[in-house]
């Protein structure tokens, strides 16, 4: 997923071909890998759970897993007008998602090929409706577990949780970082593996990968509560620089 420039002229794709991971590793300079910036373009890490967990479900066809999350959509919508937002500010967002997120079932009347869903997503009439849907969800889960987020927040910002979701997480162009993707995978019960190359720990000049998983807080007490299954998280990113990119299993 390609860096965007706020004020360049050119439009890119914000979703790219895919390519092979080795091709990505060659491109990290020294810099680049030493010094990797906190923060990512929000609307391009909101396009890859648009993306993966779309993905996921067409390959698997988990009408299981749609049920669940249409009722996590549910919520979020609920949450939103408890927090006072007005449902013409949110609902087409919120329908179109869920439109998008039926499509991928083969079953249905308006079901979609993977090409399909890599075009619409490319399409930036649908993609920025599916940026704010994330975006809105992102921060009624922040305001609904202010105490939760706050001091993290409170770390990046000396805002208040209600100043930084009107500043930093409703508008678009700006940008995401960990509170983000805790409270976006905690909303929406998708677990999420960000990997990461670091250079520093390897004295013979190699890199080493290293990953830090966004484990929903749903997830991990069901698991604290006696379950033994392993988590693992059907969504990869790779952070590099200014965006992430979706890392495929071979």
């Amino acid at each position: 997923m390609e860096n965007q420039d706020k004020d360049s002229s050119i439009t890119e794709p914000v979703l790219q071909e895919s390519i092979a991971a080795t091709d990505v590793w060659d491109k990290f300079r020294d810099d680049d890998i030493m010094q990797q910036q906190s923060a990512i373009r929000a609307e391009e890490a909101a396009k890859i759970p648009f993306v993966g967990d779309k993905e996921h479900i067409m390959e698997t066809q988990d009408k299981v897993e749609v049920d669940r999350i249409v009722v996590k959509v549910e919520e979020c919508r609920k949450t939103l007008q408890s927090l006072g937002y007005a449902d013409f500010t949110f609902e087409d967002f919120f329908a179109l998602f869920l439109e998008q997120l039926e499509s991928v079932i083969q079953e249905k009347d308006a079901s979609i090929s993977h090409d399909e869903l890599v075009h619409r997503s490319r399409d930036q009439s649908i993609s920025d409706y599916i940026v704010m849907f994330f975006r809105f969800v992102t921060s009624g889960e922040i305001r609904k577990r202010s105490e939760f987020f706050e001091p993290f927040i409170l770390g990046l910002t000396n805002a208040t949780v209600d100043q930084f979701c009107k500043s930093s997480v409703e508008p678009m162009g700006e940008e995401s970082d960990h509170v983000h993707i805790t409270a976006l995978s905690d909303a929406l019960g998708v677990p999420i593996r960000v990997v990461y190359l670091d250079r520093s720990s390897c004295d013979a000049g190699g890199v080493s990968v290293n990953h830090h998983d966004f484990i929903p807080t749903t997830v991990s007490n069901a698991a604290s509560a006696g379950r033994s299954e392993i988590i693992k998280p059907f969504i990869t990113l790779l952070y590099r620089p200014g965006h992430y990119d979706i890392l495929y299993p071979k």
